[in-house]
């Protein structure tokens, strides 16, 4: 698919990408390769760009052409979070994946995760992984309450959910560690472009 390039209002323009990895390789080049980008908020297949002034044609041209890249390994900061590895639906997953319990909590504990955006509650960041084998569905019926710090897999994605509230992914087990907090600098723990290693515990 190619790029396209749609006004969103009068301040930003959505910048659709080809696939997930376009988007995450574009968003830390948009802001210095356009000056009149003020914010580039990342999504799975877009980029909402916030504008500080009107575009001029060449720059939507660059827009539209611009190289994706993925940024050095050692540029982006890691986040490591302890893992009760006990979740409702790690047995399902096991079986899902044919990985078994163990395959599974091997499998999310050995990759590094990258944050591709947030999203869904303050401090929820959508985690994108190498590992194919653990792309596994939504649950059928979600669950009307998810307890803070649980720890799931939905489709291409993991997850920590930071607050209790409704969700339908696959739950693997639950952090302790804090994802929102208002009284920190920037509240949210995990932001887009972070790496992410989980450690059983």
């Amino acid at each position: 698919m190619a790029r396209r390039l749609l006004d969103y209002g009068d301040e930003a323009v959505l910048l659709e990408c080809a696939d997930l990895g376009d988007a995450l390789g574009l968003a830390p080049l948009v802001r210095a390769a356009v000056p009149e980008v003020g914010e580039v908020v990342p999504g799975a297949r877009t980029l909402l760009l916030r504008l500080t002034a009107p575009l001029p044609a060449g720059a939507r041209d660059l827009l539209l052409t611009l190289a994706s890249t993925a940024p050095p390994p050692d540029a982006a900061r890691t986040v490591t979070l302890p893992v009760v590895y006990d979740g409702d639906d790690l047995a399902e997953v096991g079986t899902l994946t044919g990985l078994g319990v163990d395959g599974v909590v091997a499998a999310h504990t050995g990759q590094t995760w990258t944050v591709g955006f947030c999203g869904f509650a303050p401090g929820f960041g959508y985690l994108v992984g190498e590992d194919e084998r653990l792309r596994v569905p939504r649950r059928p019926t979600p669950r009307t309450r998810v307890p803070a710090g649980a720890v799931g897999l939905a489709d291409a994605f993991s997850g920590v959910y930071p607050r209790a509230g409704p969700g339908g992914w696959q739950l693997l087990g639950r952090t302790s560690a804090r994802l929102w907090d208002l009284d920190a600098e920037p509240p949210a723990l995990l932001q887009p472009g972070t790496r992410v290693r989980f450690e059983a515990r």
